[in-house]
């Protein structure tokens, strides 16, 4: 590792009192930690340097013989022959460790910050496994692989709306299957788990989320959980009455037709529209228009004769207003 001020490595000067530099390692450490940058080989080296900048530093002995020029920014002895730098029993703390396995501050010298602190202080930092901390400062052999769910895939899926109304199965493009509820709405989006891109470490794949866009029909229309369908019927239907049967996505359904009925008359049937909450369904109403059949225009020769005399502009009095 090429040698670095520690006090410049940390942001630091060097009065700083112990507080600062600790409070400056943690910031770094935090934002350097491998669990955070898994794959950033820079992050990684800055991350050991920093924490043996802060080994050096947060150790009272040690900081005092680099302050004094006894030993250099890796915690060996700059005078091999200068040995009265704070030795204890005939070798100087901290001058067979150097900084590579971060493994001697605690353990071999006497230092201030040993491995169990700087799990703990890790621990409090990230709210971490901590013993994955610990195996990255021995050289990061033994840290598990972070652990991360696969991305979702999204997908629309288009549906005519007596589709939507009546639900089913449709196969997405990477072949998933997907189960469409009965009366789902315009906008929606489904979850099918598991079917997105596949995790890494170890982690769960991610989702397929699926928007449901439904068109629009020449006929049907839908307002929250209510049905309108606008009902051709004949002349001869709209004078004489009678009953009419409708296929609707949810069944077939009758309706009878007062005689007399004309274009815009509406009749609403309770429960036959589209599925709500629980058990509930909305209503079905349902706008006549009259429509002239080919067979009646055939006859509308004869029809006209028997016609009273009027051009209908009684029909279109206050039409648009004033």
């Amino acid at each position: 590792m090429a040698k670095k001020n520690p006090y410049d490595l940390l942001g630091v000067p060097k009065t700083a009192t112990d507080k600062e530099i600790r409070s400056a390692y943690r910031k770094l450490a935090k934002k350097l930690h491998p669990d955070v940058n898994p794959d950033d080989k820079t992050s990684g080296e800055r991350f050991k340097e920093v924490t043996a900048a802060y080994n050096l530093l947060s150790n009272e002995d040690l900081r005092k013989q680099y302050d004094s020029g006894a030993i250099d920014e890796q915690g060996q002895q700059r005078n091999p022959f200068a040995g009265g730098f704070g030795q204890r029993g005939g070798s100087g703390p901290g001058y067979e460790t150097g900084f590579g396995g971060f493994e001697g501050f605690g353990g071999r010298g006497g230092g201030q910050m040993g491995q169990d602190d700087m799990t703990d202080l890790f621990g409090s930092l990230f709210g971490m496994n901590t013993g994955s901390f610990a195996g990255g400062m021995r050289g990061g052999t033994n840290r598990p692989p972070v652990r991360r769910k696969g991305a979702d895939i999204q997908y629309t899926v288009d549906l005519s709306l007596p589709e939507a109304l009546k639900g089913g199965m449709r196969q997405l493009p990477s072949g998933t299957k997907v189960r469409i509820p009965a009366g789902i709405k315009n906008g929606q989006t489904l979850r099918v788990r598991g079917k997105g891109e596949s995790g890494s470490g170890g982690g769960p794949a991610g989702d397929a989320l699926v928007k449901v866009s439904v068109q629009s029909h020449p006929n049907l229309s839908r307002s929250g959980d209510d049905l309108q369908l606008r009902l051709p019927i004949s002349l001869t239907e709209a004078l004489r009455g009678g009953s009419v049967r409708i296929e609707m996505p949810s069944g077939a359904v009758s309706l009878k037709i007062a005689p007399g009925s004309n274009t815009g008359k509406k009749m609403r049937l309770k429960g036959k529209g589209a599925p709500g909450k629980g058990k509930n369904r909305g209503n079905l109403i349902v706008e006549l228009v009259v429509t002239l059949t080919d067979a009646e225009l055939a006859q509308s020769d004869d029809l006209t004769k028997s016609l009273p005399e009027t051009n209908g502009a009684a029909l279109r009095d206050g039409l648009i207003g004033s």
